[in-house]
């Protein structure tokens, strides 16, 4: 849809705004008033849009990102949040700069191997625990979206959903492994920053007297509902066939489109989507029928998380397609043709707006440049060089906001349901200025100029 007016976005500014300032100035009303805010916007959206081209496009849009964009992102959270929920650590681990860092490590790498949203949701509440005896600790949380939440589902189509888009247009499963260089980089950089941090807070902390309980200490190491890793493996299994299935043919009609169940207009619940959703369904209701509810008292794990961050994404999937649509019909006339303009564009996009049609965006748009060598996709050839720009970009630029990727705000939640002050919407995004778009810059100079 062409000449869609910039104004139709102010609703998207005006929830973002919302979010960010309201818990800081009317926490209490927030809490009781947040679905109203998100459905105000929301019709703020709607009703204009539905004047200017009619009901019928305005239900079918609204449809159309609800059902095939926000359903399968709410379930995925959802499934990863329960299973993940029925999953206990227990031993003698208690937060230190080293064990911090080292968590902080292994997380990251096992963010490719069960995306972004597995290893947040797996770690968050391990990493609050250990650190439970501190008082100086929302650094820790921070950089665990920073580098588990975002930067270290950049190695395979498994870690976040832009690759996963990129996969199904072509390109190559492995290919994503060629970002090991950058990602390493960033980890060293990251990780070394972090460790120092902590080393600071960490003697602030024992210079106030605190001290673990090591009263009674465990001298092994204990996973409680170990048995859940069968149906995380469900979850990941069910992302993966989401990104396989649809070049089956039985999933096709004779045109080549997905065939799926007819919501209204042209917009259709496909049935991939639909053996996905089930699979992940499956996958929490076992989780929780199998796993006892002592595990789940012990994690602290309530519902508020989950039902926080499905309000508001409600809202923001609802709102920002104006942008969206802005961004695809006019991405073309951006002049973008380097490497390091492909990566700050798609990054800053990918900040705000959802990474996953950010980087179909700029993907579709460096496939009509015309290179001659790289990866072919359905797309057109894309020069290596400037895939590995639009991918970073999407997927290490999430980590700029609490809105950023999925499982951001869901480690914000956590975080803050568990008694450790997050930054405020806007002190985050001022963590990410001081911390991260240095390296984004220093990414600039050795990777994408």
């Amino acid at each position: 849809m062409a000449n869609i007016p910039l104004w139709l976005c102010i609703p998207f500014a005006g929830l973002l705004l919302s979010i960010a300032i309201f818990p800081l100035v009317k926490g209490e009303w927030w809490e009781k008033n947040r679905p109203w805010a998100v459905l105000v916007w929301s019709l703020l959206f709607v009703i204009p849009f539905a004047v200017k081209y009619g009901a019928g496009e305005a239900a079918e849009t609204v449809l159309e990102c609800m059902v095939n964009d926000y359903l399968t992102f709410i379930v995925l959270l959802f499934g990863l949040f329960c299973v993940s929920g029925n999953i206990n650590l227990e031993g003698d681990l208690v937060g230190s700069p080293r064990l911090n860092t080292g968590l902080l490590c292994i997380g990251t790498l096992l963010s490719s191997c069960i995306g972004t949203t597995g290893a947040s949701m797996l770690l968050v509440r391990p990493m609050i625990q250990m650190n439970s005896w501190r008082k100086h600790k929302s650094h820790i949380m921070v950089f665990f979206i920073f580098l588990i939440s975002n930067m270290g589902g950049c190695l395979t189509p498994i870690g976040d959903p832009p690759l996963l888009m990129g996969f199904m247009r072509g390109v190559p499963f492995t290919w994503s492994l060629k970002l090991i260089p950058i990602l390493l980089f960033n980890m060293v950089i990251m990780l070394t920053v972090f460790y120092h941090i902590d080393r600071k807070a960490y003697r602030r902390d024992i210079a106030l007297g605190m001290r673990p309980d090591i009263s009674k200490p465990n001298t092994t190491f204990k996973i409680n509902g170990f048995h859940n890793v069968i149906f995380m493996v469900m979850i990941v299994t069910a992302v993966i066939l989401s990104g396989i299935l649809p070049g089956l043919k039985i999933f096709q009609d004779a045109e080549g489109n997905g065939r799926g169940i007819p919501i209204f207009g042209e917009v259709t619940l496909a049935y991939t989507s639909l053996i996905e959703i089930i699979i992940i369904l499956l996958a929490a209701f076992l989780s929780f029928k199998t796993t006892k509810s002592q595990i789940r008292t012990k994690n602290h794990f309530t519902w508020s998380a989950i039902q926080e961050v499905a309000v508001l994404f409600v809202g923001i999937f609802i709102t920002m397609q104006p942008a969206l649509m802005i961004l695809k019909a006019n991405g073309a006339e951006l002049g973008l043709t380097q490497p390091w303009q492909m990566f700050w564009a798609s990054g800053a996009l990918s900040s705000f707006l959802d990474n996953t049609p950010t980087y179909m965006v700029f993907l579709t748009m460096a496939g009509t440049l015309g290179s001659t060598t790289g990866i072919a996709t359905t797309v057109g050839t894309i020069s290596t060089k400037m895939l590995m720009a639009i991918s970073c970009g999407a997927v290490f630029m999430g980590a700029n906001s609490y809105i950023g990727n999925a499982p951001n705000f869901m480690v914000k939640s956590i975080s803050d349901e568990n008694g450790v002050k997050m930054p405020s919407f806007f002190g985050y995004i001022l963590c990410a200025l001081k911390y991260l778009i240095p390296l984004f810059i220093l990414d600039t100079l050795v990777f994408f100029l």
